[in-house]
């Protein structure tokens, strides 16, 4: 049966929220990220109305704000930032659905992506959202979807990791190798992960069966060989990765962070994927999708016990460029949150 809730009203007294603004493309978030009273937005008939009760920060995020490196900008704008935020994880309330929306109704608790995420107000698609996991509050559930939909595709879709099988994994502390280091673990393999020293005992707690501190040894020197790669950490030459490949192994590359302004470090995927016909190794990368059937399936392994999001620090909206800092200055282990208030 059609929903027939109406969406918000769009006649009389305009309502408006608390929202980060970014009025213009800058690299140090402090200098372009402030807090404000804007519009609520306005749905359209096929659109969902979120009020938002936490969100997140991730690499995107500085990407989107900066827009760099300068390949980003036909999505977040040419000349300046297209959305009013470049917020984009969610967790919340469904405060209105469109007249075309079904499955979804005003006061369910759901999660995934949003536009302009970074509001106490976000409208969404419903391919975009899933029922929220009952066991995560909503700051932990708002760290879950752009990571960890990047970690399920990266390790079950592209590296097809099977039982048995030898894995490393990069950047295995971040907000996406901290799920993908689990993910591995719960599909059978041998998991390496490599990490700063801090942060080893939080990644070995994971389900790595091996950690690497990478500011004491090579994580790539040495006689060992692994049937897949996921590097995250994005600053290995892809020859090195290719060495510690077995000679049909797979290495899926789902970073590439290097200073380059047109782009940045992107150069190495696009490498990989011209290289991969001519080679046993199997060698690419992918842009991670965004959509309600991995967010089940994420569900489903966090109802089960197999995935927990791991949150090193809850920030409020009005401290959205103090968690961007926190983001760039590496020390993080997993995700940043940002909460927002229930009223």
């Amino acid at each position: 049966m059609r929903n027939t809730s109406r969406p918000v009203a769009t006649t009389g007294e305009t309502r408006t929220m608390a929202a980060v603004v970014q009025e213009r493309y800058g690299a140090e978030p402090e200098a372009v990220l402030r807090t404000a009273r804007l519009a609520r937005p306005r749905i359209g008939p096929a659109e969902v109305l979120i009020r938002v009760r936490a969100s997140s920060v991730d690499r995107g995020t500085w990407h989107m704000m900066a827009g760099l490196p300068y390949a980003v900008r036909p999505v977040s704008g040419l000349r300046g930032p297209r959305l009013p935020n470049p917020g984009r994880n969610v967790a919340g309330v469904v405060e209105a659905v469109g007249p075309e929306v079904n499955g979804f109704a005003p006061g369910d608790e759901v999660y995934g992506t949003a536009v302009a995420a970074f509001a106490e107000y976000a409208a969404t698609r419903p391919d975009r959202i899933a029922p929220k996991p009952p066991g995560l509050t909503f700051e932990e559930a708002a760290t879950v979807p752009v990571s960890a939909l990047t970690a399920l595709q990266a390790v079950r879709d592209k590296a097809e990791v099977q039982e048995g099988q030898q894995i490393l994994i990069t950047g295995a502390a971040g907000g996406v190798g901290t799920f993908a280091v689990q993910l591995a673990h719960a599909f059978g393999a041998r998991v390496t992960a490599v990490a700063s020293t801090p942060k080893l005992a939080a990644v070995r707690a994971l389900g790595a069966d091996e950690v690497i501190d990478y500011t004491r040894e090579d994580f790539l020197a040495g006689p060992r060989r692994y049937d897949a790669i996921i590097d995250i950490a994005g600053n290995r030459a892809l020859r090195d990765l290719r060495r510690a490949l077995t000679p049909r192994g797979t290495l899926v590359i789902t970073g590439g962070e290097t200073n380059g302004r047109w782009l940045g470090g992107t150069d190495r995927q696009l490498r990989a994927q011209l290289l991969s016909p001519f080679t046993g190794q199997k060698l690419g990368t992918f842009i991670s999708s965004e959509h309600a059937d991995g967010l089940r399936d994420l569900t489903a392994l966090i109802d089960a016990g197999t995935l927990r999001p791991v949150v090193d620090h809850v920030y409020p909206l009005a401290e959205t460029a103090a968690a961007v800092r926190h983001l760039l200055a590496g020390r993080a282990t997993g995700k940043l949150a940002l909460a927002l208030p229930a009223e």
